[in-house]
């Protein structure tokens, strides 16, 4: 039975309306529903919203009707005393057929350990013929494996050695031996299954915190929908303590919004006008609307979720180095326990042998590590295709990134105008150049316009226009006959290389220059640049600390490609100029000869066929469709602490398989020394086998229960 403090804790208060944190709604459907039913048959009460999900519980009533200043205590109040009944949590679920089939499979060795311990005990014959028959039923599935191996397969496996051991123990008369080895396998693969269904849980739960329903605006009325009936273009909005449905644009008010859930970061942004949000976020405070620009599994958590469920983890070199180790040691496990067995004349030493390996644990517990990782790498807004992708991050050694749009905003800004002194002022050169560039789909002539615009100046009108792609626009503004252009469009107004070159001096800080001349005059230039992201010189400074080799990549000048490598403190003899698709595929080629694990950042339809040939391929949700497709890392946000930190959870993550690795041999190893030397129970080499294969797979979630625990910890 629940209870519930004195107040009803009050999450939020207006005129009107008044919003109530009650546990029981996330336990009991029922009772949300019956409580629904009972405040809407309240007078004065005008709408009742509930989400279990939040636990909220959400009241809109007429201050009219229902006094605000007593609202409060009358509603706590019939919270306060509810249907005790009505409240008890749901039951639990049925366990599944499919677990009970899996725990089922422990009937069988228990009973065949019950009757070889009664067999032992009272020494009838009885007892012995239903243990060796429980024995034998116990053993079959290993015998169908092992049958399937040799015949269909055409190959001796793990199942094989299991099979002879059992068979060695049990034609010695000794029954409990093999019915205990039998449950303590079945046992081992149960909680081998358990951890991984673990893992899986924790990356199941982003697909609850998307919702199930949204409210919208339609004809100035807001109606709740569920979240998958949301188009393209609605209006939504969405109140304290709710979570949003869609990505989008906000629109009108403002708010504060957890994005832990997604993102992974432990303080929640201010959304305003302008800011876009996305689902499964959650709105502490404040009450927004927003435009739906993506909804359902185009939102970005639906994406992320799908991702992570398709990525393949068993698909790592190290998995499939340790199926190959497996093989390969069946044949000398045989002879070795061939060997054992004649010259001690000791089937239990042999059967011993025979029940040991050294890769078992690590096959299960790669899966759980790697599954782990891209929980969490998905949860800091990163989405890695596969096990193999972090495992190739860890050990990549060389960066290559594209300059523009990557390193850089990819957006030309201008940085400043050189007027002539005595024939203009700066304000006039730009006025110019803005009226004679209005209108041109050029990346330096909308950001002229753009920075005229800005500074609050007039853009005259534009007569007579001629515009030659490539060099420059010629206009007839206010009775003056302007020239925009690079140096050799303005040499058909009569500006000679000398003025230029003399302006050029004077803005030699500037590299990238457009000119402006007037009536047969040269005016000034206006310099532009496409500036580095703010967070691009840390991003290569910390990349270098780890011991990582940089290299620039662009389709710029070289001039250009100088002062970005300058800036960001990347070596001349890592930088490659004027490269087209094709060079970058090549420079990245001839990168991995020479022996380097090579990871390519790019964003662009001309990075497409360098990310293919790249070890690691990263790109950003922002880029171009085929570089989204082709990357194996794609960044969900333009923060590149993302990146950095997809990178320690791949090395974190290695780290993790190295100690499995020793959790699995060192044991094993111990324990086949003393199987080959003074003897060992086949029961003790089953026991340390398994218990070494459950260490490593309890080791591999470590990292994911650590991460829960903490933003567990920070929220409270």
């Amino acid at each position: 039975m629940l209870a519930y403090p004195d107040p009803i804790p009050i999450v939020h208060q207006l005129p009107g309306r008044i919003r109530f944190r009650v546990g029981a709604v996330r336990q009991n459907a029922q009772y949300a529903e019956q409580l629904k039913t009972r405040f809407e048959a309240e007078p004065g009460v005008q709408d009742v919203r509930i989400n279990r999900a939040c636990a909220s519980v959400a009241i809109a009533y007429r201050p009219q009707t229902l006094a605000t200043s007593k609202a409060a205590a009358y509603l706590s109040a019939i919270l306060q005393h509810p249907d005790q009944d009505a409240i008890a949590p749901d039951p639990p679920e049925p366990e599944t057929e499919e677990n009970q089939e899996k725990w089922s499979s422990l009937a069988l060795p228990l009973l065949a350990i019950v009757l070889a311990l009664a067999g032992s005990k009272f020494r009838f014959i009885g007892w012995r013929i239903a243990a060796r028959g429980a024995l034998g039923v116990a053993a079959f599935p290993t015998v169908k494996r092992a049958y399937r191996s040799v015949w269909q397969e055409q190959r001796l496996n793990i199942d094989c050695l299991d099979f002879l051991a059992l068979g060695l123990s049990a034609a010695q008369g000794k029954l409990l031996t093999p019915a205990l080895v039998i449950g303590l396998h079945e046992l081992g693969d149960l909680l081998r299954q358990q951890t991984a269904r673990s893992t899986a849980t924790h990356t199941a739960s982003l697909l609850d915190a998307i919702g199930h329903y949204a409210w919208i605006e339609r004809n100035g009325e807001v109606i709740q929908i569920e979240s998958a009936n949301v188009q393209v273009g609605d209006l939504v909005v969405v109140y304290p303590g709710e979570q949003i449905p869609v990505d989008g644009p906000v629109t009108q008010g403002s708010a504060t919004v957890d994005c832990q859930k997604l993102t992974g970061e432990s303080m929640p942004i201010v959304a305003n006008v302008g800011t876009t949000v996305y689902a499964s976020t959650l709105v502490r405070s404040g009450q927004i609307r927003l435009r739906a620009d993506r909804v359902g599994n185009k939102t970005r958590a639906a994406a992320s979720l799908a991702l992570l469920r398709q990525a393949p983890v068993y698909d790592t070199r190290m998995a499939n180095y340790a199926n190959q180790i497996a093989d390969r040691l069946v044949v000398p496990a045989l002879i070795l326990a061939t060997v054992v067995g004649l010259a001690s004349r000791d089937p239990a030493r042999a059967a011993a042998i025979l029940t040991l390996d050294f890769v078992t644990g690590i096959r299960v517990s790669l899966p759980t590590a790697f599954l782990g990782a891209l929980n969490h790498t998905t949860r800091h807004g990163v989405l890695v295709r596969s096990g193999r992708t972090l495992e190739q991050l860890a050990q990549v050694d060389t960066i290559v990134f594209d300059k523009t749009g990557t390193l850089t905003t990819g957006e030309i800004t201008i940085v400043g105008a050189i007027a002539i002194p005595d024939r203009i002022d700066e304000n006039r050169l730009l006025q110019l150049a803005a009226a004679a560039e209005q209108r041109i789909t050029h990346p330096v002539a909308e950001a002229i316009c753009d920075r005229a615009l800005a500074q609050g100046l007039t853009i005259p009108h534009r007569d007579e226009w001629e515009y030659q792609v490539g060099q420059g626009i010629r206009a007839s503004i206010e009775d003056c006959e302007v020239w925009v252009g690079n140096p050799q469009f303005l040499s058909q107004a009569g500006i000679t290389a000398a003025e230029i070159a003399a302006l050029g001096d004077l803005a030699s800080a500037q590299r990238s220059c457009v000119y402006v001349a007037g009536d047969g005059e040269l005016l000034g230039a206006i310099a532009y640049a496409d500036p580095l992201r703010p967070q691009s010189p840390a991003l290569i400074q910390n990349l270098k600390a780890q011991g990582m080799t940089v290299h620039l990549l662009t389709g710029d000048s070289q001039a250009r490609a100088r002062e970005v490598a300058q800036l960001l403190h990347i070596s001349p003899t890592q930088v490659y100029a004027e490269a087209f698709p094709e060079r970058k595929a090549t420079v990245v080629r001839e990168l991995r000869r020479a022996g380097k694990t090579v990871a390519f950042v790019g964003d662009g339809l001309n990075d497409a066929v360098a990310l293919a040939y790249a070890d690691v391929s990263i790109s950003f949700e922002s880029g171009s469709e085929v570089a989204r497709e082709t990357a194996d890392v794609v960044l969900m946000t333009e923060n590149f602490d993302s990146l950095l930190e997809t990178v320690r959870i791949a090395q974190e993550t290695r780290r993790l398989i190295e100690q499995n690795t020793m959790l699995v041999v060192a044991p094993n190893l111990a324990a086949l020394g003393l199987a080959a030397t003074v003897g060992l129970n086949p029961l003790w080499a089953t026991a340390i086998h398994n218990g070494s294969a459950i260490a490593a797979g309890l080791n591999s979630l470590r990292p994911l229960m650590q991460h829960q625990w903490e933003r567990r910890f920070f929220n409270t």
